[in-house]
């Protein structure tokens, strides 16, 4: 075993189903190229690396490593994923084993829900110019007051002129509701569980998370490129697929107890 340097934690990173100790490589936080490792308890192990026992800033570069570790594992396991900066405050793996002995039931429980399924993430953005077009050829009312203020002095329609972008914007938010609501009716029925997150941007008309299980997910793929065909020229869709499932199970986790 390597030594132990002072004043050393162990950074948790996920739990998986496994009986043997598994050596994932010297990919650990930190840039330091700790080992990431497992301990193991009966058939359920924890995915550690030796680590320094401060608390890391949530920046990309600690963020993408932590990611890039969760992604190793996930090539080879299903995981529940602990939340990020875990880490015991002292290199004592005892107190490790202590936490997965004391909370089996629950991660085994888990680790069943979570066999076999995965997270894939999807945005969907408006795509400005289009989405007006398209509102001003479906709403004849919007469209005929438009025409009609174009002919006349720019001062004298300012009025007008305000209430066409209202009437754009209220016709904007139901076409968008629309968009999102068959997007989510037809992705669910795939789906083992949906969470529907919260937009940011004055674009965004979905940022959904959808549970699946692996041997859906080519019928996943199929539906997703279906509506970028059938929507393509108003809407923009960011799909990422095979992310740990942190919509789904997020674990947090006491290191001090143990």
């Amino acid at each position: 075993m390597e030594p132990v340097k002072d004043k050393e934690g162990i950074y948790l990173y996920c739990i998986i189903r496994n009986t043997g100790p598994v050596d994932f490589g010297p990919i650990g936080i930190g840039n330091r190229t700790d080992k990431v490792y497992t301990i193991n308890y009966k058939d359920i192990c924890m995915v550690v690396s030796q680590s320094g026992s401060m608390r890391y800033e949530a920046r990309r570069v600690n963020l993408t490593a932590h990611q890039l570790v969760l992604e190793a594992v996930m090539k080879s396991f299903s995981i529940l994923p602990i939340r990020f900066s875990t880490i015991s405050g002292s290199y004592d793996e005892s107190k490790i084993l202590s936490i997965l002995e004391k909370e089996y039931d629950k991660f085994s429980e888990l680790l069943t829900k979570m066999s076999g399924k995965k997270e894939l993430g999807l945005k969907v953005m408006a795509v400005e110019e289009p989405i007006f077009k398209y509102i001003l050829e479906k709403y004849d009312d919007i469209r005929l007051l438009k025409e009609k203020l174009a002919k006349l002095d720019p001062d004298k329609a300012h009025y007008q002129l305000m209430k066409i972008g209202e009437m754009v914007e209220k016709a904007l938010v139901k076409e968008n509701s629309k968009f999102s609501d068959n997007i989510i009716s037809l992705l669910t029925p795939l789906s083992e569980e949906v969470k529907i997150n919260d937009k940011y941007g004055e674009r965004m008309i979905l940022n959904a998370a959808f549970l699946i299980k692996d041997e859906n997910e080519a019928e996943f793929d199929k539906a997703i490129l279906a509506f970028d065909e059938q929507y393509g020229n108003l809407l923009t869709f960011k799909y990422v697929g095979s992310l740990p499932p942190y919509n789904f199970v997020n674990l947090v986790i006491n290191t001090q107890e143990g």
